[in-house]
């Protein structure tokens, strides 16, 4: 007599069958909407732009002081400064979209809270200002000063404790910018891609400031987003956070598509490419350096002494998407500024305007001016074509008109802008610290690996993800197939049939 009892289910077939199944084989990734804050065609002058990055570049010092890094002291750059990219997160319970900048030049990410009394409720860049109201989140909860996520804070930022113990932060900058809040925690939603066609409502609680005080170029409506969306490497950047639960990979990528209106991808995950360079990461550092050994126009490496790009306490190259420009200090300046005027055909004009180099033309700047290429540690170049490193100012047919160059004397720092971060994928690989960059069309469709586990990925063009997944998948069939043919056998001695 057979029992009843001794049948297994499909259901419970199916458990075994995935019990076998090593988690660490399930892969996902995740989806952001990346805009740009400004159209590339929107006339903005360039002191403008330089003054922008000044009130940046006036606090980014504070960075290469060991352990907690303090702005007030530093005067270091703001890396709450609005920049031209930016994307879309959701917050909370019920989710809130926030629109933030993309930056990864700090660490935290924050919004403006629903009781900053001094925030702006405008907005020049067309969107909508949003305001987290943690009350009115189901999940929402404050960060208390003993919590180890406060502790992890004063690493990376200044933190105060109120007289209830709940844990804030002051940030206060040299041009008189200032913003304040408190650390909470909520529910971060995200869409997790499992495979090139499937898509899941993914989730992770996850710990960021809530603004609730701004003063000085954070108050000004004209660039005001909800916030900013800190990658750097410090312990509370969200890519830290979920990838310390295994929850992302620790690598991230971005492609800033730098024609028209913008936007691009941003993907927390890897970008596959197969032209892809690496360099490596400077260690210890506040930000991503790298070791800039070189500069060449029309490959004759420029006569700059390599001291000028060493990686001191105030010195150094890194790589910042909160700025708009690009910055080199003096030294490597004014050499490169000559060997372009140098090398630019003859039918190029020079011209100074409002104190930067310029030069009128009257056709495409690719066919008049030459190749600049900035040569890293390890034999990794990255080459710019004129368009990389000149700035048109106005609209004009044809390309012609008058060209500057993007690139502004720095105060002992080397930074690489959106000005040269454009049009490339960018990979950030923080397991094996080292950043990759490739030429791309960033308008195009991406492959992204999964096979280091759970990518997370920006919408836009994703075309496919990497064979891993349908390796993945051909790899569970016979076990799904063997299943099959036990459960219908099971079913035809049990008499079902």
């Amino acid at each position: 007599m057979r029992a009843l009892l001794t049948r297994p289910s499909w259901p419970v077939l199916l458990l075994i069958i995935l019990a076998a199944v090593p988690l660490s084989t399930v892969h996902c990734t995740g989806v952001l909407h990346l805009e740009r804050a400004l159209p590339l065609n929107y006339p903005v002058p360039i002191e403008q732009l330089r003054a922008w990055d000044r009130a940046r570049h006036a606090r980014v010092l504070q960075g290469f002081v060991g352990g907690v890094v303090d702005f007030s002291v530093q005067g270091s750059p703001d890396p709450f400064l609005v920049g031209l990219y930016f994307t879309k997160v959701k917050l909370g319970s019920p989710p809130r979209e926030f629109n933030v900048q993309i930056d990864t030049g700090s660490d935290v990410l924050w919004v403006n809270c629903a009781s900053c009394g001094n925030c702006p409720r405008s907005s020049g860049l067309g969107i909508q200002l949003s305001f987290f109201d943690a009350a009115g989140s189901s999940t929402s909860g404050l960060v208390p000063c003993a919590d180890p996520i406060c502790a992890a804070a004063a690493r990376t930022s200044s933190t105060q404790c109120s007289e209830s113990g709940q844990c804030g932060y002051t940030f206060q900058y040299g041009d008189g910018s200032a913003t304040s809040g408190v650390y909470i925690t909520d529910t971060f939603y995200f869409d997790s891609i499992l495979s090139g066609s499937m898509i899941a409502n993914s989730s992770a609680l996850i710990a960021f400031g809530c603004s609730t005080y701004q003063g000085g170029d954070l108050t000004k409506t004209d660039k005001a987003v909800d916030g900013i969306f800190g990658f750097g490497q410090g312990a509370l950047s969200v890519i830290s956070q979920l990838s310390s639960r295994g929850i992302t990979p620790r690598v991230f990528s971005h492609c800033l598509k730098g024609e028209g209106s913008g936007g691009g991808i941003f993907v927390l995950g890897e970008i596959l490419e197969p032209g892809i360079i690496y360099t490596s990461l400077v260690p210890s550092q506040a930000h991503y350096n790298l070791y800039l050994q070189s500069i060449a126009v029309n490959g004759q490496v420029l006569p700059i002494d390599p001291v000028a790009f060493s990686t001191t306490t105030n010195r150094g190259t890194i790589v910042d998407t909160g700025t708009t420009l690009a910055y080199l200090v003096e030294e490597a300046y004014n050499p490169l500024v000559n060997a372009v005027t140098a090398a630019a055909s003859q039918s190029v004009t020079p011209t100074i305007s409002r104190g930067n180099q310029c030069y009128l033309v009257t056709s495409s700047v690719s066919d008049l001016f030459p190749l600049v290429s900035f040569n890293f540690a390890g034999g990794a170049s990255m080459v710019l074509k004129p368009e990389e490193y000149l700035s048109q100012q106005g609209s004009y047919q044809d390309g012609g008109g008058m060209w500057c160059i993007g690139f502004q004397k720095g105060q002992g720092l080397t930074i690489l802008g959106d000005l040269v971060l454009k049009d490339k994928i960018f990979v950030y690989d923080l397991v094996h610290q080292r950043i990759g960059w490739a030429n791309y069309d960033c308008s195009s469709s991406v492959n992204v690996s999964v096979t280091s586990s759970k990518d997370f990925i920006n919408a836009g063009q994703l075309s496919s993800v990497s064979n891993s997944s349908r390796d993945l998948l051909l790899e569970l069939l016979p076990l799904a197939v063997a299943a099959l043919f036990l459960h219908i056998s099971l079913l035809i001695e049990f008499k079902v049939f």
